[in-house]
């Protein structure tokens, strides 16, 4: 992957980001037509689903005006502040068994954030494995992804991480939101992180391991059983 490519590809997970994290005004509606947004990012559709997906943000922004901030405001609140849809944005309620916030996915990214000099500002608020703090850390690996083991480390995030949890909370938002913006937003990020790593892969000249491998590899490895410890008359240590 070039750098013109991968800076490119930084700036669109940047704009991806932004649109996840604060409510829409007519200010970044209007900017988002001007540029012709989906259009206007690095890393085109490829295949049925990303070229729907691109289509349908193009007409979901034409049908969006004025009239619609006051539901787009509640969409925004009901999918990041409140979880009123059920849809959180952050990957341990996803991923932990009991759907908890703040779980080990949270401190697996603080981990992965801390090794590249990155940090949540507020994790209470916005812990680490929040979908807007992962984007950002895309931009940033992206910018830094001159070698193949940078490649490789963005890959298993995307793998590891964003890719487990968000085809799942994009799906739950697509079927609640009252907007369509905020319907396909989530399926347009989804659509574009996959093709992310598709070129990843293609970039390394290594396949995309499988979703059971992944699994595999995430699981917890089972601990050899202990063997009690039977006491010998004689056997103990001398001093």
């Amino acid at each position: 992957m070039n750098r013109e490519l991968a800076q490119a590809l930084a700036e669109d997970a940047e704009a991806l980001a932004a649109l996840h994290d604060r409510e829409l005004t007519l200010e970044t509606l209007a900017a988002l037509r001007e540029v012709g947004f989906p259009a206007n990012l690095g890393l085109l559709p490829a295949g049925d689903r990303s070229q729907e997906a691109w289509r349908l943000m193009a007409a979901a922004l034409e049908e969006t005006d004025s009239r619609a901030l006051d539901l787009l405001a509640a969409d925004y609140a009901a999918i990041y502040l409140t979880g009123a849809y059920g849809a959180s944005p952050c990957e341990s309620v996803w991923t932990d068994d009991d759907h908890l916030v703040c779980q080990d996915a949270m401190f697996a990214l603080r981990a992965i954030h801390a090794a590249a000099g990155l940090a949540a500002k507020d994790w209470r608020r916005r812990p680490d494995d929040h979908l807007v703090l992962q984007l950002l850390y895309i931009a940033h690996a992206l910018r830094r992804s001159d070698g193949a083991e940078e490649q490789r480390r963005l890959a298993a995030m995307l793998d590891e991480h964003l890719l487990r949890w968000l085809p799942d909370f994009a799906a739950r938002v697509a079927a609640r939101a009252e907007t369509p913006f905020f319907a396909v937003l989530g399926r347009l990020t989804f659509a574009w992180c996959e093709q992310l790593r598709d070129l990843l892969a293609e970039s390394l000249g290594e396949p995309r391991p499988t979703r059971e491998d992944i699994e595999s590899r995430l699981r917890p490895q089972p601990c050899a059983a202990a063997v009690p410890l039977a006491y010998m008359p004689g056997a103990a240590p001398s001093w």
